[in-house]
């Protein structure tokens, strides 16, 4: 199959725009809880109308500092309450949010606020004002222009965000009105940067219609997910990230309660406090979570009964994913018995790590290992994984509760069309893609063909039109004999043992292929310590006989999923981890590849030597 499309289930007046999402909300209930703040003494509601007082008090304080429609304002935080009321304050007064990540270097906030037009930016944190002060009075484009900053201090105390509310006082609601109504589904409602894996960040032109259609359509095509009594979901991705902020009007449009939390570091633990119905997940904490489950079996001496309670979830989801493509008639007995054995002595405890509410979870910003997907499944927690970029408003694709497919990204969402090109790239058209990229002509030339944006993504479409993403365009290996190599399929294989943190398979015009690997410290402590091996710092680690060889079994298992001419043939233990903070990862947990290959030259030279 080359093109795949799912009707639109929903549609919205060209007049209308995101706030009115909110007012339809606070017109239905206005008692409803639309949001869950966590305080010192635990997490409190906050209704439809408490949100909207809020939000419609900071937009007045906007315009009567001189916001007038359209213009852009910065947003540089981490992932808080605050972000989505300051959010939602900028769209009532008319205005264009701009998100610029936390961990962003001075460069990229330069860049952005003077790309994207900025005068006003609302920070996070004491750190976060000094940091656009001193890019804004460094810069000799920006040193000129009068730069307003906010801090929102996302404590719970917010003195700022109180005087800027205070300063409104005198804007009436009529103003706020105009200002509220003046786009309709065409305008743009966030510039959204690309977090930039290779080259300067593009300013993505994300309209309200993008947000609004996207939201209303996901909610009618999942509603065992959104639709059921007290759903609810914890954010811990960055909102800087085009699928939070998605997500996020979704949830509101569906008045599901959105709780929030800062990170990875902290979502475990906030996860059994809040107890979310649903959750949106990137790869990487599914294999944390399993990896620490596995570790925690091991410590217990139950190590054993772990795989083979995890083999028994593989396989009943395996069997059930066999029957839903038609290829079975879904679990046997014995699979069955197994299965139902361990729902009883182990799966609840699993669930319990997800605060023991989850019905589904929702996995995307990067491939998920068909494996993982089997694993969280068989034991409870079904996994939906869905496929989109900035550029689509995020989701273009999904699998739903009804419509499953293990190892692929879904069907298209309502409203859009997915087309695989003669050389297997993907294409997109609808609801959610993009108006363009801000004041460059030449990037939107080379991004559209035939009305569909071009994905820069390599996949196929089975007869169901279910999409499985194949690789990277830009990705794709060509070694000195000529030989295609996907990359993706063999780091994913690699990466899920639990010593490897990172993998970069590499070769491009060499005469055959090697990785560039990172040890996980949680992983390789955990694993010394299973088989009665004393600590060894990280250094170390790279050099030790045992771990390269677990290692080197790692990457044989890996090998199997190719030809000789694509095997890994050889590898380097870095003696550094990727993350975010050492630029080789973006802020969505994406690898930069170009970054590591650039920085790690010398090691990819010693492999060739």
């Amino acid at each position: 199959m080359r093109e795949a499309s799912t009707e639109l289930l929903v549609e919205l007046d060209a007049d209308s725009n995101v706030t009115d999402l909110l007012l339809e909300q606070h017109t239905a209930n206005p008692a409803h809880a639309l949001y869950r703040r966590k305080g010192p003494n635990g997490w409190v509601d906050v209704s439809a109308q408490k949100f909207l007082q809020d939000i419609s008090a900071l937009a007045k304080g906007l315009i009567a500092g001189g916001l007038e429609p359209g213009d852009t304002v910065a947003v540089m935080s981490r992932t808080s309450y605050e972000w989505t009321l300051v959010d939602f304050a900028i769209w009532f007064a008319g205005g264009v949010t701009v998100p610029i990540y936390e961990t962003s270097s001075a460069a990229q906030v330069e860049w952005i606020i003077r790309d994207a037009g900025v005068r006003r930016v609302f920070a996070g944190d004491r750190a976060t004002v000094q940091l656009v002060n001193s890019v804004v009075s460094e810069s000799a484009a920006l040193r000129d222009r009068v730069v307003n900053v906010v801090r929102m201090d996302y404590d719970g105390v917010a003195p700022d965000l109180a005087s800027l509310a205070a300063a409104g006082a005198g804007v009436g609601d009529a103003e706020l009105e105009r200002h509220r109504s003046r786009a309709g589904l065409d305008d743009i409602a966030s510039l959204v940067y690309t977090s930039g894996t290779t080259g300067r960040p593009k300013g993505c032109e994300i309209t309200h219609g993008n947000f609004a259609l996207v939201a209303k359509n996901i909610v009618a095509f999942l509603p065992e997910i959104l639709q059921e009594d007290q759903a609810r979901t914890l954010m811990f991705l960055p909102l800087a990230h085009v699928l939070a902020r998605a997500v996020q009007v979704v949830c509101l449009t569906a008045g599901a309660t959105l709780g929030h939390t800062p990170g990875a570091a902290q979502l475990l633990d906030d996860l059994g406090s809040f107890r979310p119905t649903f959750l949106l997940v990137v790869p990487r904490i599914f294999e944390k979570v399993r990896a620490a489950a596995a570790h925690k079996a091991a410590l217990a001496g139950k190590g054993r009964l772990f795989e083979a309670a995890s083999a028994a979830a593989i396989d009943y989801s395996r069997e059930q994913d066999r029957q839903s493509r038609g290829e079975g008639p879904g679990p046997g007995l014995l699979c069955r018995l197994r299965h139902a054995l361990y729902d009883r002595l182990l799966y609840p405890r699993l669930q319990q790590a997800l605060g023991g509410e989850v019905g589904y979870t929702v996995s995307g910003a990067s491939p998920l290992a068909p494996d993982d997907a089997h694993f969280f499944r068989g034991v409870g927690i079904p996994v939906l994984e869905g496929y989109g970029l900035t550029e689509t408003t995020a989701p273009c694709t999904a699998n739903t509760p009804t419509r499953t497919k293990v190892g692929t990204v879904g069907i298209p969402i309502p409203g859009t069309t997915i087309r695989v090109a003669e050389d297997g790239e993907i294409l997109v058209k609808g609801i959610g893609v993009f108006k363009g990229y801000h004041a460059n002509p030449a990037a939107n030339a080379e991004a559209f063909v035939d009305g569909f944006f071009r994905t820069g993504d390599f996949g196929v479409l089975d007869a169901d039109g279910f999409l499985t993403v194949t690789g990277r365009k830009k990705d794709l290996l060509v070694t000195a004999g000529g030989k295609n190599v996907a990359p993706g399929p063999l780091e994913e294989r690699i990466r899920a043992h639990q010593l490897v943190g990172h993998a970069v398979v590499v070769g491009d015009g060499k005469p055959f292929v090697s990785a560039l690997l990172t040890l996980d410290p949680e992983g390789v402590a955990n694993w010394r310590s299973e088989r009665g091996l004393p600590p060894l710092p990280l250094r170390e680690a790279t050099t030790d006989p045992q771990v390269r060889a677990a290692v080197q079994e790692a990457v044989d298992h890996a090998n199997q999923l190719v030809s000789k001419a694509e095997s890994v043939r050889s590898f380097a233990l870095l003696d550094a981890d990727f993350s975010v903070e050492s630029g080789h990862l973006t802020p969505s947990l994406k690898l930069k590849r170009a970054v590591v290959v650039q920085d790690f030259q010398a090691e990819i030279a010693k492999l060739y030597g």
